[in-house]
């Protein structure tokens, strides 16, 4: 149980202790009708047989209860149950003996369940609005040296209490079921932004069992697009004002699959990039999903029917397991530079005087810098005063340095930045001394990787100056 679990169950216990017989207390339940609350959970899991080591090894099965209303804090911020009493939570995994193994551990919180082979059975005595606060815990699963594909159990989980009604629910279990692992993509050797990718996409069924009908969906950033050259495959196109929108496309394949058997596409899936692309994301997944309930997929966005041929499943044989991963997903194209400038300015000022100097922040491409995979941070730079200046306005997106930084100001920049992108940051100077040609600079601490021209990173801050500087 969490800290504020912990705590709110406390102040709930005292606080309804205090106020037992008192005018204020809610009256009971059991002269309303009863609660409904419902079990949830998942309604089914496929259980591979090859679990992947590098996974973390949480539950496969979160179950909780969803009562009506939602969770409204009063006004010191405290949420209270809707219910309180004691009810009784029984998970029956009797059928997956010989299956799967039960691991009942995750169930109960800090309370936890009292466990009789495969039966687990649970106690509560508080029900809040809503679900957020009623998780009931997991149920680990796992192969034994008994199981095989196709071998299905279910674990049922029923509840009863006073003055509740409780809807239970069902988990189904299978084994070895479809498990589609995605071919890993690389970058051809010299390809260049502009170019149109061949993506040799496809996948690898680890699982023991086949299936009807297969579902691929790719997506790309802003600097990728997909030609509609398919007449099986629908296509939505980035919103143009949506920078860090994507463009989707999804395919729907009839046919069968085998267990453990790789498949590819009769032909590659042409993904073309911009002239400003520069490490955009591709990602692409397929999905074991009977067409009829593909299809109802594209009701989900604002998708084109392709034209052309169709594109096709095809067996590959002798594939390599290694060259499949659970996520498919590549930024590309690697070669592509862009241009950031900074200018600064040269000004005569009188001491005492107060001055503007406009920094000059500059992208001339030809590529974006999107920073997709540091989640849109912003880039930096920073600015060094001009000796004998103060400075008497500050642009909002600079803030002072401190000691040991690398400038007395630094200046925030947003990703992403555009091919063609212009910023101005105005900074207010006071001269206190005039001194002749009082230098100070704008520039980036460092060269940033794909930088086309690191000799304009800097701008120089020039007052009073002398002769020709």
């Amino acid at each position: 149980m969490t800290p504020f679990a912990a705590v709110r169950r406390t102040v709930s216990a005292v606080v309804l202790a205090a106020l037992a017989g008192t005018a204020s207390v809610v009256p009971a339940r059991a002269q309303e009708e009863p609660l409904p609350v419902a079990v949830t959970g998942p309604d089914s899991v496929n259980l591979s047989l090859h679990p992947d080591p590098n996974e973390p090894g949480e539950p496969e099965i979160e179950l909780g209860l969803r009562a009506p209303g939602e969770p409204v804090p009063d006004d010191d911020g405290v949420i209270w149950p809707i219910h309180t009493g004691d009810y009784t939570i029984t998970v029956d995994a009797s059928s997956l003996a010989g299956v799967a193994a039960v691991d009942f551990s995750g169930l109960g919180g800090w309370q936890g369940c009292s466990v009789d082979g495969l039966v687990a059975t649970c106690g509560g005595s508080e029900i809040y609005a809503g679900e957020d606060y009623n998780d009931l815990g997991g149920i680990g699963l796992d192969v034994t040296d008994e199981s095989a594909a196709g071998d299905t159990g279910s674990i049922e989980i029923t509840a009863v209490g006073d003055g509740l009604a409780f809807t239970g629910h069902t988990v189904d279990v299978l084994v070895g079921g479809p498990e589609l692992l995605m071919k890993q993509l690389s970058e051809p050797a010299g390809f260049q932004a502009g170019d149109t990718f061949p993506a040799p996409l496809g996948f690898r069924n680890a699982g023991g069992l086949g299936g009807d009908g297969v579902v691929l969906r790719i997506s790309g950033s802003r600097g990728l697009s997909f030609p509609g050259t398919f007449e099986n495959c629908w296509y939505d196109p980035r919103d143009p004002d949506d920078l860090l929108g994507r463009s989707t496309a999804l395919c729907v394949f009839d046919s069968e699959f085998a267990g453990e058997a790789a498949y590819g596409l009769s032909a590659p899936f042409p993904v073309e990039t911009a002239g400003f692309a520069l490490y955009d994301a591709l990602s692409y997944s397929f999905s074991a999903v009977p067409a009829d309930q593909a299809r109802e997929m594209l009701a989900d966005g604002d998708y084109q029917a392709g034209t052309g041929a169709p594109l096709e499943l095809v067996r590959v044989p002798d594939t390599d397991p290694a060259g499949y991963t659970r996520y498919a997903e590549m930024d590309f194209p690697t070669a592509n530079t862009f241009d950031l400038d900074l200018s600064g300015e040269r000004l005569r000022a009188r001491q005492g005087s107060t001055v503007s100097v406009d920094i000059g922040f500059a992208n001339h491409g030809p590529a974006w810098l999107a920073s997709l995979r540091s989640g849109g941070e912003p880039i930096s730079f920073w600015v060094d005063l001009p000796p004998g200046t103060t400075a008497t306005a500050v642009p909002e997106a600079c803030q002072p340095g401190w000691e040991g930084s690398e400038g007395d100001y630094v200046c925030f920049v947003d990703t992403p930045v555009l091919e063609d992108a212009s910023a101005t940051f105005t900074f207010g100077l006071r001269v206190d001394e005039v001194v002749k040609n009082a230098a100070g600079r704008a520039f980036f601490a460092y060269t940033m990787p794909n930088e086309g021209n690191p000799a304009n990173d800097s701008g120089t801050i020039l007052l009073n100056p002398t002769g020709r500087h």
